[in-house]
């Protein structure tokens, strides 16, 4: 970009000129209201159009520029408290476009991924689930959401992150229930250069071959046994945790100390299920698998 400008400078300037245009702005007037010359003012457009935080319309020769739905000037990282009200209105009035350039914004306006994921994101979750369990809204409804909140995970995955081959995990959802959690912890894992394999819900692969199945992909992504491997386990009930955990368990006493097993998920007082960690506060499965993969090095 051009020397002696701010990116965060142009992209509050921007908003700033924009947001309240119903008609949207031409690159030669955005650039005398900004103070730059037109053709670093161009790449910068570009750029910003790249990332989603605008849209171009042609007319004729002119080339107009629109803010997407729900941009505004964020200071991270006062502002999380901001965000996650509004990503929550959002979603619940059903505008998918607006939720999803929030977070991208957010993203491109300095916030980190984690947090987004575990401070925006993640209680809409169960908002939306005390929603649904009040009776205040349907199954479709809740599918609906669930589809949104989903697409805001997804774009956390889209973000190139150089990974490391030390940090291995596997994320499994024993059941449907699960699948917005591990799409949670998928997202922070891949946001913290984690190499993630994130197999969905699992609970279809929940029979006697299982156990020869997961050996074959362990031995097929972690051949060289590099680093750390992470088996990561999310289930609603004690019964998923439990054929899992059973079945896992044999493979990663035959992988030495550096397979490690996480269940995540309510369990009874009585279970006696073996694993390295049993928690179901996804914030502090990732805080020990950051601190288990530094006590290796």
């Amino acid at each position: 970009m051009g020397r002696g400008y701010s990116t965060e400078s142009i992209r509050g300037k921007l908003i700033a000129s924009l947001e309240n245009s119903d008609t949207g702005m031409s690159g030669v007037e955005i650039s005398k209201k900004i103070g730059i010359n037109r053709i670093t003012m161009s790449k910068y457009l570009k750029v910003f159009a790249a990332e989603g935080l605008l849209r171009q319309k042609n007319i004729g020769n002119v080339t107009l520029w629109f803010l997407e739905p729900g941009q505004e000037s964020f200071n991270f990282p006062d502002d999380y408290f901001k965000v996650a009200p509004t990503y929550l209105e959002y979603l619940i009035k059903g505008t998918d476009e607006q939720a999803q350039s929030l977070i991208r914004n957010c993203l491109h306006s300095g916030a980190t991924a984690n947090r987004l994921i575990l401070e925006v994101i993640f209680p809409a979750v169960d908002h939306i689930q005390n929603l649904f369990d009040a009776g205040k809204i349907g199954t479709a409804e809740l599918n609906l959401l669930k589809t949104t909140i989903l697409k805001s995970f997804q774009i956390f995955n889209q973000i190139q992150i150089v990974t490391d081959p030390k940090k291995n995990v596997v994320v499994i959802a024993a059941d449907s229930q699960s699948i917005l959690i591990s799409e949670a912890a998928s997202a922070a894992y891949h946001s913290d250069g984690w190499r993630v394999f994130h197999l969905g819900d699992m609970s279809s692969a929940i029979d006697v071959l299982f156990d020869l199945d997961f050996q074959k992909l362990v031995g097929k992504i972690w051949k060289q046994k590099p680093g750390l491997l992470l088996v990561i386990i999310f289930s609603h009930s004690n019964e998923g945790l439990n054929f899992f955990a059973n079945s896992i368990n044999p493979i990663k006493e035959k992988s030495g100390k550096n397979m490690k097993l996480v269940l995540c998920g309510k369990t009874s007082k009585k279970s006696k299920i073996q694993s390295d960690l049993l928690s179901d506060h996804l914030d502090d499965i990732l805080q020990w698998s950051k601190t288990t993969y530094e006590n290796l090095k």
